[in-house]
Order: structure tokens, then C-alpha cells, then sequence
């Protein structure tokens, strides 16, 4: 991985304008990342989406949740998903992109007017669903972006574009391929 200087908070903002020209109804899936173990990433050429355990391979299924009463993995925050563009500039580096610890990266209009909870998106032979977890980030993601990123990503416009991302879950199992479409349903 390339040691990439953090961006600024005026060079974040400069990047909105492509940002918000996100496709909103078709876009295109740029990447699928499965995460084995804490801190590794494995990037794939196809993946397959589960109903159970969300990509299979990701370790989602073992990770407990802070958001459920028993700890146990929450089930409306299977998959993470994150917009192509705003990774693209928080990244700097396609290399770099997995470092966010999203499972599916995707060329689309995430904002909260555009995808509300409940939105279904098809990829490949899976759907799945928009959920109202919101997915806001940790300090992983400050060490590997900066402060000014995670700032950028939960300001009021980074919340209602969903700049850090969205939660959602798999309503209809499948295989998915990068450079699927993504298409809202």
C-alpha cells in the first residue's frame, strides 16, 4: 500500500460536485471486498451473497455488534456499501480503497432522498436491501483517511449524501460480479 497524505477539508469539499453526479437509478459495481478476519481484506472478482451470513466468506457473522441486546452480529448491518466516487477521493489510490472495510463498492447515488431504508438495489442474481442502521464510521477509519475525512463523511451533507456509506442486507441470495450493474428496484 502507498502512504498517501491525508486530504484537507477544503480539498474533500472540492470533490462534492462529482460526487453528487452519482448515477441515481443505474450505476455500475467497481469493487467487492471480503473481510476473513479483523484488519484483512481480500479482493474479488465474484462474490456470492448469502441470506445468512451476507458475502459469504466476510466474516460479518462473527463480529459482534455493540447495536443488538445479546452483542450478536446485527442483522440489518450485513453489508456495507459505499459510494465509488467518495472512496475514490478519500482513498486517493484504488489500492487503497479496501481500507475503508466496506464489503461492496458501487457507482450510485447513496444519499438518504435517493435510497431510503427499504430500497431494494439488484446486482448481479442478488438483491438487497437498504436498511436504516446508519453506517457512520470508526477510528480505524480516522487513522487510515484522517480526521478531516471522517468530519467530511458525518457533516450534515456527508450524513444526508451518505458520503461514509449505507448499511444494508441480502433479501434475495446470488452471485455478483464486478462490473455488474447496479440497478434500484
Amino acid at each position: 500500500m502507498i502512504a498517501i497524505r491525508h486530504l484537507t477539508k477544503p480539498e474533500l469539499e472540492a470533490g462534492l460536485e462529482h460526487i453528487r453526479q452519482s448515477p441515481p437509478n443505474e450505476g455500475v459495481l467497481n469493487l467487492i471486498v471480503r473481510r476473513p478476519q479483523t484488519n484483512e481484506r481480500e479482493v474479488l472478482a465474484e462474490g456470492e451473497l448469502d441470506l445468512a451470513v451476507g458475502l459469504v466468506g466476510d466474516s460479518w457473522s462473527q463480529r459482534s455488534s455493540s447495536r443488538t441486546a445479546d452483542g450478536s452480529p446485527h442483522p440489518d448491518m450485513q453489508l456495507n456499501v459505499m459510494n465509488s466516487r467518495v472512496i475514490a477521493l478519500l482513498a486517493q489510490d484504488k489500492d487503497r480503497w479496501p481500507l475503508a472495510g466496506d464489503q461492496l463498492f458501487v457507482d450510485l447515488d447513496l444519499s438518504a432522498d435517493n435510497l431510503p431504508p427499504g430500497t431494494r438495489l439488484a446486482m448481479g442474481e442478488a438483491i438487497i436491501e437498504v436498511t436504516a442502521e446508519p453506517h457512520t464510521g470508526c477510528q480505524k477509519f480516522v487513522e487510515r483517511f484522517g480526521a478531516d475525512a471522517m468530519k467530511f463523511v458525518n457533516s450534515a451533507v456527508g450524513r444526508e449524501l451518505h458520503l461514509r456509506g449505507i448499511n444494508a442486507k441480502v433479501v434475495q441470495p446470488g452471485t455478483i460480479r464486478l462490473g455488474d450493474v447496479v440497478k434500484k428496484i
